[in-house]
């Protein structure tokens, strides 16, 4: 167990705060210092595109710990600091202008938001959402209601952004190049939830893309679609997807894999002492033989735990079941699984579809491989349970809702 020396986490997200907190809890009692290049300390994402963006939950909501616990347990927090390079020879990282030596590094480094880089890219009401300053910016701009929002992305940041839009009273045209959601959970389920978007007034646009933006005086007036078509606009809202984040570590001499830093199972990467974790990594997963880079809350969340446990010499291994969830309008999901072996797999649902009240399961040579439930609350557990047991189970035994999902789990931890 490593007690003293210095470890330094460059990243200003959850994955960060969870590896400080999870280094102190293991007992390292050595100087930590975070380095994160937003005026802040580190924060967690998802109220940005739920709670915050509603304008529910204060500012306050998006930080994992206060300022005060980093205080108590001496994590030195340097703020609006970029980290500029790093010697894993020498053992140090350069931020600010000033060189840090380190024992342990923890890259955290995050992904960014996919920006628009079309004509019109430049013009005022044109929004991208990733970081809290996004959030705040958009939430303004839609909270008077009234305005002609298009949301480009049928993703799941695209849809959030959509039903916030609609609740502040806007209209809203959502510009997909496909079935919304259908690269997470298939066009079946995918048209489900665009079928609620309907419901609450949102129009679709799709096969369709935005390929420029007009505007009058500087400011958006219309989203050009590929077609030459003008959808009149007073918001552009691009929700296209993310980065990693992966400059330091590539220029540093780091491996890469599946556009992240590769890890094995305990986070290290290719250079001595120098660990990744969260959007960034891309870590060893023993079910799927290869490297795996998963973009969601949960993995920041395990991902930051267990590296922080890494940092402070332990040894660990990741084995967490990838996990989203997300809330629109009065539907809350959980997501468990593997997107890659559910691609292809049988759908089953348990419950009403039509009623948005059900756990659909995607079994794959009679396992079940990944399992998402719909306004129906506290089975996610179990559902992880049933992946992890790789059990054989019958369709019509995950489709009847009076077979207890912990018996067709058995007796998995």
């Amino acid at each position: 167990m490593a007690r003293s020396g210095r470890i330094i986490v460059v990243g200003g997200g959850l994955a960060a705060a969870r590896a400080v907190e999870s280094a102190r809890g293991a007992g390292y009692e050595g100087e930590l210092v975070v380095i994160a290049d937003e005026p802040r300390r580190p924060y967690e994402r998802p109220p940005l595109s739920k709670g915050y963006l509603l304008g529910t939950d204060a500012s306050s909501a998006v930080y994992p710990l206060d300022a005060r616990w980093y205080r108590e347990h001496r994590v030195e927090v340097r703020t609006g600091v970029s980290a500029t390079s790093v010697h894993v020879d020498a053992h140090t990282v350069e931020a600010g202008g000033e060189v840090l030596g380190y024992d342990r590094l923890l890259l955290a480094t995050g992904s960014s938001a996919r920006r628009f880089a079309g004509p019109g890219a430049g013009l005022r009401g044109i929004h991208h959402l990733r970081r809290l300053p996004d959030a705040t910016a958009l939430r303004r701009a839609l909270r008077p209601g009234g305005r002609r929002v298009v949301l480009v992305g049928g993703g799941w940041i695209g849809l959030e952004v959509a039903a916030a839009a609609r609740e502040y009273g806007n209209e809203v045209t959502v510009v997909a190049r496909g079935v919304p959601l259908a690269g997470a959970i298939g066009e079946h389920l995918g048209r489900s939830f665009q079928a609620m978007h309907e419901e609450h007034g949102v129009v679709f646009r799709r096969p369709a893309a935005v390929t420029a933006v007009r505007g009058e005086s500087g400011r958006v007036a219309a989203a050009v679609l590929g077609t030459g078509e003008h959808l009149p606009a007073d918001l552009v809202v691009f929700g296209i997807g993310a980065t990693p984040n992966t400059q330091l570590a590539a220029s540093a001499g780091l491996e890469l894999r599946e556009g992240g830093i590769a890890t094995d199972a305990g986070f290290a990467t290719s250079a001595p002492d120098v660990f990744a974790a969260g959007d960034v990594a891309a870590t060893w997963n023993d079910r799927l033989g290869r490297h795996l880079r998963v973009d969601h809350w949960a993995n920041a969340d395990s991902g930051g735990r267990l590296a922080g446990r890494a940092l402070a010499g332990e040894t660990v291994r990741s084995g967490e079941i990838p996990y989203f969830f997300t809330d629109q309008y009065d539907l809350g999901m959980e997501y468990s699984g593997y997107g890659e072996l559910a691609a292809g797999a049988e759908l089953v649902i348990r419950g009403d579809l039509a009623a948005r009240e059900y756990v659909a399961f995607w079994l794959a040579d009679g396992r079940v491989v990944a399992g998402m439930n719909v306004n129906v609350w506290d089975v996610n557990a179990a559902v992880q349970r049933l992946i992890r047991s790789e059990r054989i189970v019958s369709r019509d035994e995950l489709a009847d809702p009076t077979v207890p999902l912990d018996a067709l789990a058995g007796d998995v931890a």
